[in-house]
C-alpha cells in the first residue's frame, strides 16, 4: 500500500429512527387525573381505571413513534383497530375510546393542543344487556344463611367474621350501595338512632339512604362483637371504618367481600358465579320497582346523575305494567 494512501474508516450505518415522543405522555396523564380528581371527584378506583386505558394508549403510539401530542385521527382509529384484534369486548373498546375523548377534551382545553382528534370518532355499536338479577327467595335464602352462621358454634374470630359479612348483605339489601361505598362507611353510620345514611358516591357527592330495622340490627350485633374482640392490652386509637382492617386502605377491601360473599352463596345453595356485590345491587333496584317504586327514587337511592343510567331496569316495570293490565283491566280476559 502506498504511504501517500490514506486509510479512512466507513463509520457504522446508525440504526433508524424512530419519531421521539415530542412530550411526556406519563406528565400529559397525571396532570389529566389531577383534575379528574380535583375538578369531577373521581375516586381511586376510576382514576386507577383511566390511568390502565391511557397507559396502554400510550405505549401503542410509542410503537408508531408518536405520543398523545402527536398522534391524530388515523392513529387513535389504529389504536381501535388493534384493540379489536386483540379481543377486546366492544364494552372495552368504547371504554378505552371514552378514556381518549376525555383526555384529548382536557388537552384542548389546556392548550396542549389545537384540535381534538378524537372528536369524530365513533364506538363499537353495543346492546346494553339485562343485569342479572336474584330472585328474592334467592336473597332470602343467602340472609337465611348468613344469618344461621352467626349463631353456631364457631370460635369468636369466626362468630366476629360471620357478623359481619350478615352486616354487609343486610346493609347492602337494605340500601343498594356500591360495594365501594359499602366497605367504606364510617362507624358512624351504625350509631342507634340513625334511621338514614349519608354516603359519599362517585364525584364526591352525598346522599341520604334509609336503613331499615333489619340492617340497623345487624350492624349493633356486629359492633358489640367487634367491641368484645378488641384486644385489651393495646390502647389503639379505634378505627373511624365501620369494616375495618389491617390493609392498607384501613376497611375491608371490595375483593376480601366478593369472595366471602361466593362461599356464602355456594353455602346457600347458588352458583357462585351468579353471585356478587353488583348483582345484589341490581337485585335492590330490581326488586323495589317490581313492588311499585318510582324509577326516579330508585335512581335517588343509587346515587345516578343520569336517569338513563337506571333505565336499565325498565324491564321489570314493564313486566309489572303488563300483569297491571292483565289483572285489573276490565276488559282483560278472564
Amino acid at each position: 500500500m502506498p504511504a501517500s494512501a490514506k486509510i479512512t474508516k466507513t463509520p457504522a450505518q446508525a440504526p433508524a429512527k424512530t419519531a421521539q415522543p415530542k412530550s411526556s405522555d406519563a406528565k400529559l396523564t397525571a396532570l389529566f387525573l389531577d383534575m379528574l380528581a380535583a375538578e369531577q371527584g373521581a375516586g381511586r378506583n376510576t382514576l386507577d381505571a383511566y390511568r390502565r386505558d391511557l397507559t396502554d394508549f400510550s405505549d401503542y403510539l410509542a410503537q408508531a413513534g408518536t405520543d398523545f401530542t402527536g398522534a391524530d385521527t388515523e392513529s387513535l382509529r389504529g389504536y381501535l383497530a388493534d384493540l379489536d384484534t386483540r379481543g377486546f369486548k366492544s364494552s372495552s373498546v368504547a371504554r378505552r375510546l371514552s378514556a381518549m375523548r376525555h383526555l384529548y377534551r382536557f388537552l384542548l382545553n389546556e392548550r396542549v393542543r389545537s384540535d381534538d382528534p378524537a372528536a369524530i370518532l365513533s364506538g363499537p355499536k353495543r346492546g346494553r344487556g339485562l343485569p342479572k338479577v336474584l330472585s328474592i327467595a334467592d336473597v332470602d335464602r343467602m340472609l337465611t344463611r348468613a344469618k344461621e352462621l352467626t349463631v353456631s358454634d364457631v370460635s369468636p374470630a369466626q362468630r366476629l367474621r360471620a357478623l359481619r359479612l350478615y352486616c354487609l348483605l343486610e346493609v347492602l339489601y337494605a340500601t343498594g350501595l356500591r360495594v365501594s361505598e359499602l366497605v367504606s362507611l364510617p362507624v358512624s353510620a351504625a350509631r342507634r338512632d340513625a334511621r338514614m345514611i349519608v354516603v359519599r358516591g362517585k364525584g364526591n357527592k352525598e346522599r341520604l339512604v334509609p336503613l331499615n330495622n333489619a340492617s340497623r340490627q345487624a350492624m349493633a350485633d356486629y359492633l358489640a362483637a367487634l367491641e368484645v374482640m378488641k384486644p385489651k392490652a393495646k390502647k389503639a386509637a379505634p378505627s373511624k371504618w365501620l369494616f375495618p382492617s389491617s390493609g392498607e386502605s384501613g376497611h375491608l377491601t371490595r375483593q376480601h367481600f366478593a369472595r366471602d360473599l361466593k362461599e356464602l352463596a355456594a353455602a346457600s345453595g347458588l352458583a357462585p358465579r351468579l353471585v356478587s356485590p353488583h348483582v345484589l345491587r341490581h337485585a335492590f333496584a330490581s326488586h323495589l320497582l317490581h313492588n311499585g317504586a318510582d324509577l326516579r327514587i330508585v335512581q335517588t337511592l343509587l346515587g345516578h346523575t343520569d336517569i338513563s343510567t337506571t333505565q336499565i331496569y325498565t324491564h321489570v316495570v314493564e313486566e309489572r305494567l303488563k300483569s297491571l293490565v292483565r289483572d285489573l283491566h276490565p276488559l282483560a280476559e278472564k
